[in-house]
C-alpha cells in the first residue's frame, strides 16, 4: 500500500476548492494550507491589490514560491488558486510531492459561485461567464494532466465531496 504524504486540490475558481480542503483536512488529520491565503498572510495585502500593483504576473511569481514552499511540507491538504496549474514549477511541486485532486464543476456552477465575488480579480470584467470559458479552454488540459483523482462538485455539498475524495483516495493508496 502507498503512503499518502499530501493532497493537493486543483480546479477552477469556484469549485470549493478551500471548502472542500478543510473537509478532507479534518477527515484525513492533515493539516489545511490555502496558497492564495497563505500569500495574503506573508505580504499582508489581498490578492486584488497585489494584481493592480503587480498586475497577474507579479502574482504568479509569488504563487510559484508558496507553492514550492507550501507542497515541501508533509500530512497537509493544499487548495491551490484555479490558475497555479500555469507555471511548469507548481505542476512538477505537486506531481511530485503529493496525490493530486481535480475538483471540478459546470461552467453554470463557476458562474453562480463566482459571480458577485469582488476578489478575484480575473473575473472583474462585463462577462465573467465568458471569462470563466476562456480560462477553462487553456487551464483544463492541464488539470486532466496533472490529476490523479478526478471529483466533481456540482450541486453538492462540501461534506459529500469531502467523503467521496477521502474514499478516492484510500482506494488510489490501496491499488
Amino acid at each position: 500500500m502507498k503512503k499518502l504524504e499530501n493532497v493537493f486540490l486543483i480546479g477552477p475558481m469556484g469549485v470549493g476548492k478551500t471548502t472542500v480542503g478543510k473537509v478532507i483536512a479534518e477527515q484525513l488529520k492533515l493539516e489545511f494550507y490555502d496558497s492564495d491565503r497563505e500569500i495574503e498572510l506573508l505580504t499582508g495585502a489581498d490578492i486584488p491589490w497585489i494584481f493592480d500593483v503587480e498586475g497577474e504576473e507579479g502574482f504568479r511569481l509569488r504563487e510559484i514560491r508558496m507553492i514550492d514552499q507550501l507542497s515541501a511540507k508533509k500530512n497537509i491538504v493544499l487548495a491551490t488558486g484555479g490558475g497555479s496549474v500555469l507555471a511548469n514549477e507548481n505542476r512538477n511541486c505537486l506531481r511530485a510531492r503529493g496525490l493530486v485532486i481535480y475538483l471540478r464543476a459546470t461552467l453554470a456552477q463557476q458562474v453562480g459561485r463566482t459571480s458577485r465575488d469582488k476578489s478575484r480579480p480575473l473575473l472583474q470584467t462585463p462577462d465573467p461567464a465568458k471569462r470563466i470559458k476562456e480560462l477553462m479552454k487553456i487551464r483544463e488540459p492541464l488539470y486532466l494532466e496533472l490529476a490523479d483523482i478526478i471529483v466533481d462538485t456540482n450541486r453538492r455539498n462540501p461534506r459529500s465531496v469531502g467523503k467521496e475524495v477521502t474514499k478516492k483516495i484510500k482506494k488510489y493508496l490501496a491499488d
